[in-house]
């Protein structure tokens, strides 16, 4: 004999309002409207430059050059979103960016050619990275703090490796990567990495136990213990993870740049973080998206592109980016205090 189905219930256990979802229902809801806003949002935007500037921002020139710049910060983002959802933060990957663009150009490591600029940059790092999570995962440091110092050092050991003076790429392998000859079907080779690492990103999100995980430390990482999670362990990861992407990035920039320097990477730490919170990663933790971040980027890099195009004071550009970030954040506050 089939058993009634009970009407759904809230998390207090009474009966759930006719036509309104339970709070976990109503996440892939939520996440649906806030991609689609988003969305929106960029195709305002290049509704908005092809109206202002139409000869120029629909170039197939400047859109590839828009796609390949917000590659670079892209990386970084993925990156920052796994730190971000974890509960953490980390002021230091624009530093270690520099740092890993001018360790992998210096005369010493381009005579290992192609293989010992990538393998440079990713180990400086997976370097940092590492120092980053000792500090905080088992030295007990907040991750402001730590990250903070690893800002200042890290920009600190750039400027003395260089000089301060730009290092010149002589590999002809690195060179060529962001020649158009190398471009895929139109595709440039950064881009495509980018595509790579979001795609890793996404399903280490959302199809692993190691996204799970990480969820789970942002959202109570005393919780999380309880549950078997090693959260020290778990924090030094995503660290690590962050560090390897800056160390991507790096290369990436070596690459669209033909070079290394200690001014590399410069606020890329505010526009990463920027871009993981209007695309809907929490600041406190537990709830993140890569596909919300990268439309972030995204979104950014356009408006970047549009204020050059437009010749527009870098100021105003600027102040329109923060006032985006207040935005995300107010609906954030808004939509976390309705769950």
């Amino acid at each position: 004999m089939t058993q009634p189905v009970s009407p759904p219930r809230d998390t207090a256990g009474k009966m759930a309002p006719a036509g309104r979802l339970t709070p976990w229902r109503a996440l892939p809801a939520r996440a649906d409207v806030r991609t689609l806003s988003l969305l929106g949002v960029l195709a305002a935007l290049v509704l908005i430059g092809g109206i202002t500037k139409p000869d120029e921002f629909l170039d197939t020139r400047n859109l590839q050059l828009v796609l390949t710049q917000a590659s670079v910060i892209g990386v970084v983002t993925v990156g920052m979103t796994f730190v971000i959802t974890s509960g953490g933060i980390d002021l230091s990957v624009g530093a270690i960016v520099a740092l890993a663009s001018v360790w992998a150009t210096t005369v010493a490591t381009q005579e290992y050619g192609f293989a010992g600029i990538l393998f440079t940059a990713m180990l400086v790092g997976l370097g940092c990275g590492l120092v980053n999570g000792l500090l905080i995962a088992y030295g007990g440091m907040v991750p402001f703090i730590a990250t903070l110092a690893m800002l200042a050092s890290a920009r600190g050991l750039a400027l003395q490796i260089t000089d301060g003076r730009t290092q010149i790429v002589s590999i002809d392998g690195v060179l060529k990567l962001g020649e158009r000859d190398s471009y895929l079907l139109g595709i440039p080779p950064l881009v495509l990495v980018f595509a790579l690492v979001t795609i890793a990103g996404w399903l280490a999100l959302n199809r692993t136990t190691f996204g799970r995980r990480t969820i789970a430390v942002g959202g109570n990482a005393e919780a999380a213990r309880l549950a078997g999670i090693d959260v020290r362990r778990q924090r030094l990861y995503l660290y690590l993870l962050s560090g390897l992407c800056c160390g991507i990035a790096a290369f990436l920039l070596i690459v669209l740049s033909g070079s290394g320097q200690n001014t590399n990477g410069n606020l890329y730490e505010l526009d990463a973080i920027a871009a993981a919170i209007i695309g809907g990663t929490l600041l406190s933790g537990g709830r993140g998206t890569i596909t919300g971040s990268v439309l972030g980027v995204l979104i950014f890099t356009t408006i970047t592109n549009i204020f050059a195009l437009n010749n527009l004071q870098s100021d105003v550009q600027q102040i329109a980016k923060g006032a985006i970030i207040v935005a995300a954040v107010l609906v954030q506050r808004r939509t976390a205090s309705t769950t």
